[in-house]
């Protein structure tokens, strides 16, 4: 399927929406043979089916966007849980005159009526275009009508981008980051762990819990911290009122955002303004000062998670504020860039040397290369002694780097404990943007969670944005960090002792548990229980990865992909294995065997369950794993 044909095509067509659709099916309900009327996008958004267009099975499992033309035979035949998906029903045409090469090249690709099936890396964008659509086509006045055409076209873009994108470099779902874009683009609605779940077809608990163990902050209170920026941004950057600015952040009650404000700031709303007044006013003169900042230099903590009790009920509703872009904290960053320039971070021979010197000669300039991002080409340090990193602090650690400033939720790390004595927090998820400048850094490095975030870093120092899981194991990742950092012969040196140990650890296991057991790594968080494979941390590396050994092979592939299953407590011996690796925060194992359910897994009753709490388990760096399997080892052959 050549994507750009589609793209010139769709371009020059005309669309007319026939329907619109939402359907959902029970498990011993199926579609058989249903001619489609018209073109058709059909979108699985919960639940899986087997789904054939014209005799072509496709699973549809999770997010599935599947296209045909009239007249196609669609049938659809629901699994267990059932299923769920929109239809758009469309005719589209292109309108003459048109040329003779349009005209060909319509005969040749037929856009509007070839089959296929695409699973989407970011279905979040096409699921809210699809939702969105549906509501308006139910109003049925006009107006209604011309917003549906229109998101059909953003739902083509969006596909079409993403189908162009991925053709190039597939990559693994970062739900992080997905969460993240929701709150940004939607921190004016009515958001909650639930809604966030059926968007993303996750399960409440795993979906929370995975965030968390990603940002060290809940889904909601991240939510909570995007709201108490955009109102500091609206009030230096407008006059606009709290009752304005509340209704532009989300919250009904203008009284409830000054409580909240002043509890995460110090400062009342309008005390806020006030003490501002003048730095706002120095800084859109730079050259005058370039030290103040638009925000409170303190740390801001995000733990109040009711933040939804004062939300809108409304659906649709039109805020009065778009995002607001701080240009005053963009002259600062421009500002200080300058300041960088003149101070000896460029590469001109009439610039000053870095102040911690590698070479023996004063007046040379630190070595770079130029290594090729995501971003582009960019130019780093050889040897880089400054270093800021939101993400990849093992790597980082095991390599003898130690960065001047990190995340907070890796500090909080117990598999670095004594490694970062001394190392700033730059603050929650991959920190804040001042604090890092105020850091001076020559290398940053990052995952692409924060794409805002990212787009202003390269202005500070060179940043290496590396997307998040396309470095796949222990070895890609510590191969790649050694070269990017200099450290090739250290990067070799751990990898080798890495390898002993993994292997030393897994032959002792083997002699004591027989290799064709099964495993079960889980989660069990007040009441949710859940089950993960070998990319979701809680034990899935050392388990799977380290050891070798299976999940019960009924669940085997739904745990390699998506890799985790969300579970009642009445399918628990369904994905119980001979072993139970299990992360909670509440349970012991009496708990366990005081329950029906639990006690009637042979793992329970056998004793031959692993209780940790999420502080140890969530996380998954090259450290963390090495350690955890020796851990689990230990375990395994002590018992």
């Amino acid at each position: 399927m050549e994507i750009h044909d589609h793209i010139v095509l769709w371009n020059h067509a005309y669309c007319k929406i026939i329907d619109v659709r939402r359907i959902r099916m029970r498990s011993n309900e199926s579609l058989s043979r249903y001619s489609v009327p018209a073109s058709i996008f059909v979108m699985s958004t919960r639940g899986n089916a087997q789904v054939k267009l014209d005799g072509t099975e496709h699973n549809a499992n999770g997010f599935k966007v599947l296209h045909a033309g009239k007249g196609a035979i669609l049938e659809i035949y629901p699994g267990e849980e059932g299923f769920e998906y929109y239809a758009i029903y469309y005719k589209a045409t292109i309108p003459l005159p048109a040329g003779q090469e349009m005209i060909t090249r319509m005969d040749q690709v037929l856009p509007f009526h070839v089959q296929y099936g695409f699973t989407p890396a970011f279905p979040v964008a096409l699921y809210y275009c699809l939702t969105d659509m549906y509501k308006e086509w139910k109003k049925r006045d006009p107006l209604s009508r011309l917003r549906v055409k229109t998101l059909l076209h953003q739902f083509v873009y969006e596909l079409m981008h993403q189908m162009q994108v991925q053709g190039m470099r597939l990559e693994k779902r970062n739900l992080a980051a997905q969460i993240i874009a929701i709150i940004h683009d939607r921190y004016a609605e009515a958001i909650s762990l639930e809604s966030l779940s059926e968007s993303l077809n996750y399960s409440v608990p795993h979906l929370s819990s995975y965030f968390k163990s990603r940002t060290g902050l809940s889904p909601i209170d991240y939510l909570i911290k995007i709201r108490m920026n955009k109102t500091a941004e609206l009030l230096l950057e407008t006059d606009a009122t709290l009752k304005e600015i509340a209704a532009g952040v989300g919250y009904q009650d203008s009284y409830y955002l000054g409580r909240l404000f002043k509890k995460h700031t110090g400062l009342s709303p309008t005390r806020f303004r006030t003490e501002h007044s003048t730095k706002r006013r120095l800084e859109d003169s730079p050259s005058t000062s370039m030290r103040s900042s638009i925000v409170s230099q303190k740390t801001l903590r995000y733990t109040y998670s009711d933040d939804n009790h004062y939300q809108r009920s409304g659906e649709g509703e039109v805020t009065m504020f778009k995002e607001v872009k701080p240009p005053i904290a963009m002259a600062f960053l421009l500002s200080f860039m300058l300041l960088l320039n003149a101070c000896g971070t460029g590469n001109t021979a009439e610039t000053s040397p870095s102040p911690i010197e590698t070479s023996p000669v004063a007046s040379e300039q630190p070595q770079t290369k130029t290594i090729s991002t995501v971003a582009g080409d960019i130019e780093v340090p050889t040897h880089p002694q400054r270093v800021v990193a939101g993400e990849y602090l093992g790597s980082l650690i095991a390599l003898g780097v130690i960065p001047v400033g990190t995340s907070n939720h890796h500090i909080q790390n117990p598999y670095f404990k004594g490694a970062l004595t001394g190392v700033e927090d730059i603050g929650d998820g991959n920190g804040n943007i001042e604090k890092i400048l105020d850091m001076q850094p020559d290398l940053i490095i990052m995952d692409d969670t924060y794409a805002e975030m990212n787009e202003q870093l390269p202005k500070i120092a060179p940043t290496v944005i590396i997307p998040f899981a396309s470095l796949k194991t222990v070895h890609e990742e510590l191969t790649y960090f050694g070269k990017l950092l200099g450290k090739e012969q250290e990067a070799e040196k751990w990898l080798a002792d890495y390898d002993r140990r993994i292997a030393a650890a897994k032959e002792k296991v083997l002699k004591v548990v027989p290799a064709d057991s099964t495993f079960s790594v889980m989660e069990l968080m007040d009441k949710n229980i859940s089950s993960v494979g070998p990319n979701f941390g809680k034990g899935g590396q050392p388990i799977y990865n380290s050891f070798g050994f299976k999940p019960p092979a009924e669940v085997e592939l739904e745990l390699t992909d998506p890799g985790w299953a969300s579970l009642s407590a009445e399918a628990l011996p369904k994905y119980a294995g001979d072993y139970i690796i299990l992360t909670t925060d509440s349970h012991t194992l009496e708990d366990l065997k005081a329950d029906p359910i639990w006690n009637s897994l042979d793992a329970v009753k056998n004793d031959r369950v692993y209780i940790w709490g999420p502080d140890r388990s969530w996380y998954w760096d090259p450290i963390a794993i090495l350690t955890q399997t020796e851990e689990l080892a230990e375990w395994l052959t002590s018992r």
